[in-house]
């Protein structure tokens, strides 16, 4: 009964961190989109490595993390600035009259996408923790095996998304727009301002979906303008 136990346990960690992960996941391809074959599985790799680390450590330390007030709301505004950040990127990549700046962000390489994806993972993973800690039990060892097994399958969904953003380039709008409705999650979620967002409450989802569609239209016009600057040049 133990085995099978531990078995139900482990199996039900891989599936929640997965559904859970899906976020993560498009944080590591668009960090990673930039780079090209061996430096794109390299970022990739020690990205998704670094943030199932962070998700171990935050395990032993979630109950007080938690209680810390604005913690929740700091986190969802750094991961409205990392969206931004991760949407300029690409519009600066794709300018063709800025050879520099194309240089400069190849030279970054590996390690700058390695530090966006942990980023962007310690804050997205607070309440993914939770569910996890309590599907294992508190047992932190069975924890840790369901999340290094999580790993590939991580890696392999994070591979394919920045193969299809490579492809499709308006896809980093997209993801970029999920990433903010996670952010306004977040607010919402802060136990410092669930009391005066609890009027918003039953709307929250329309809300982030508001948020993300400011956001898309101002990256979008960020883009023209940008545009616009470079053709003048």
């Amino acid at each position: 009964m133990l085995h099978w136990d531990i078995i139900s346990k482990l199996g039900g960690l891989l599936f929640v961190n997965l559904i859970l992960s899906g976020d993560n996941a498009v944080v590591i391809a668009m960090a990673s989109r930039r780079l090209k074959g061996s430096l794109r599985r390299k970022a990739i790799v020690w990205g998704a490595a670094g943030a199932v680390g962070l998700r171990m450590i935050f395990a032993a330390v979630v109950t007080f993390l938690l209680s810390i007030p604005f913690l929740r709301a700091a986190g969802g505004a750094l991961l409205c600035w990392i969206s931004w950040g991760l949407v300029r990127e690409g519009e600066e990549e794709n300018d063709p009259g800025d050879e520099k700046s194309r240089d400069e962000g190849a030279g970054r390489g590996v390690w700058d996408a390695v530090k966006i994806i942990v980023l962007a993972d310690a804050v997205m993973s607070l309440d993914n923790v939770i569910a996890l800690v309590g599907i294992a039990g508190g047992n932190l060892w069975l924890l840790g095996v369901g999340l290094l097994l999580s790993i590939p399958l991580v890696i392999w969904g994070s591979t394919l998304l920045s193969a299809l953003l490579e492809r499709l380039p308006i896809l980093v709008y997209a993801g970029a727009a999920l990433l903010v409705y996670v952010a306004v999650e977040m607010f919402f979620e802060d136990e410092a301002l669930r009391g005066l967002l609890a009027p918003l409450a039953e709307l929250e989802w329309a809300v982030g979906l508001a948020a993300a569609a400011v956001f898309t239209a101002a990256a979008w016009a960020y883009s023209r303008l940008r545009g616009g600057a470079g053709r003048t040049r």
